[in-house]
C-alpha cells in the first residue's frame, strides 16, 4: 500500500483565523507561517529581529504582520501581550535555541530553560485570556534525554551541559503542555493544547554551534533528516488544524513528508506531579499565572 503523503496543500480553509509564530524569521516557524497564511489565516510572525522578520513576511503569500518578542526578556513578552488585541485563534509556540554556550536571559535565566520554556510559558498565559483555539508548542525528540531539576532548574550550581539543558528545555516542554490540557479542561475551557516535534530537521538552530559541532550535526541531518527542510514543520500544521484531543503530541510520519502521527510522551512529561511543581516553579520565576 503506498504510504499516504500530507502536505500543507492539505490544510483546512483559515480564512478569518489569527495565528502567531513564535520564531518565524526563519527555519520550522517560517514554514509554519507561510503554510497557515497559503490557507487563508492572518499570521503574526512574533521575533526577535523584525528586520529578518519582515523579509521572510515578504516571501509569503497571504497576510502577515510583523512584531517584536523576545523570549528572552520578560519585558518584551508582556509588552507583546500587552498590545494584544482581539481574539487568538492559534498560538505556536515555536521559537527555540539549541545546545548553546552558558549564558543568561535578561532575567537572569539559563539561556534555553529562559527561552525555549520560561518564555512561552509566561507569554502562553498572559494571551491566553485571548486564546479561543489551541496553543501548539514545539517540543523536540530529545527531551527524552531531559531531566527536570527543579532545585537547580537554571544551572546555577550544577556543571553546565549544552545538551543537557536542551533536552531538559525540551521536556519542560512537554510537561507544561499536559499540564496546561489538565487546566484548560478543569476550567471547562474549549482551547486545547498540543504538542509537537519535527524529527530530525533541517532548521537555524545549529547557527550558535561551533562549526565542527554544526557541520556534524548537519551531516547527520543529511543522512537521516527529513528530507527537505519544510517537512519538519507538517506536525505543526498538522497540530494545528486537525481534528485531535488536548494534550495530543505529533511528530512526523517519516522522512518525505509522509502524514504526521500521533505519538506518546516519554515517560517522564506524563508525571502530573512533577508537571505540577515544573508549572509553580515557573509562576514563581516568571511572575505570570494560569488566569482565573
Amino acid at each position: 500500500m503506498a504510504t499516504e503523503t500530507w502536505t500543507p496543500a492539505h490544510l483546512p480553509d483559515l480564512y478569518g483565523r489569527t495565528a502567531v509564530v513564535t520564531g518565524a524569521s526563519g527555519g520550522l516557524g517560517a514554514d509554519t507561517a507561510r503554510g497557515l497564511a497559503a490557507a487563508g489565516a492572518r499570521v503574526v510572525l512574533a521575533v526577535r529581529d523584525p528586520e529578518k522578520g519582515r523579509a521572510v513576511a515578504d516571501r509569503i503569500d497571504g497576510e502577515t504582520e510583523v512584531r517584536a518578542l523576545d523570549l528572552g526578556d520578560l519585558a518584551s513578552v508582556r509588552a507583546f501581550a500587552g498590545a494584544w488585541s482581539g481574539p487568538l485563534d492559534l498560538l505556536v509556540n515555536n521559537a527555540g535555541i539549541m545546545a548553546v554556550p552558558q549564558g543568561r536571559t535578561a532575567d537572569g535565566f539559563e539561556l534555553q530553560i529562559g527561552t525555549n520554556h520560561l518564555g512561552h510559558f509566561a507569554l502562553t498565559n498572559l494571551l491566553l485570556p485571548h486564546i479561543v483555539g489551541r496553543v501548539v508548542t514545539v517540543s523536540s525528540g530529545l527531551a527524552r534525554n531531559g531531566r527536570i531539576d527543579l532545585d537547580d532548574l537554571n544551572w546555577e550550581r550544577r556543571p553546565y551541559r549544552p545538551w543537557r539543558a536542551y533536552s531538559q528545555s525540551k521536556l519542560a516542554n512537554l510537561l507544561f503542555t499536559l499540564e496546561l490540557q489538565r487546566r484548560l479542561a478543569a476550567a471547562g475551557s474549549e482551547v486545547l493544547a498540543l504538542s509537537t516535534h519535527p524529527g530530525v530537521a533541517a532548521t537555524g538552530l545549529t547557527r550558535s554551534m561551533g562549526r565542527l559541532q554544526s557541520g556534524f550535526i548537519g551531516l547527520g541531518i543529511r543522512l537521516v533528516g527529513q528530507r527537505e527542510p519544510a517537512y519538519g514543520a507538517l506536525p505543526t500544521l498538522y497540530a494545528a488544524t486537525q481534528d485531535l484531543p488536548g494534550g495530543s503530541y505529533v511528530g512526523p510520519g517519516g522522512r518525505s513528508g509522509e502524514r504526521p502521527r500521533e505519538e506518546e510522551p516519554v515517560e517522564a512529561a506524563r508525571d502530573p506531579e512533577l508537571a505540577r511543581r515544573l508549572w509553580e516553579l515557573s509562576e514563581k520565576l516568571t511572575g505570570t499565572a494560569f488566569p482565573g
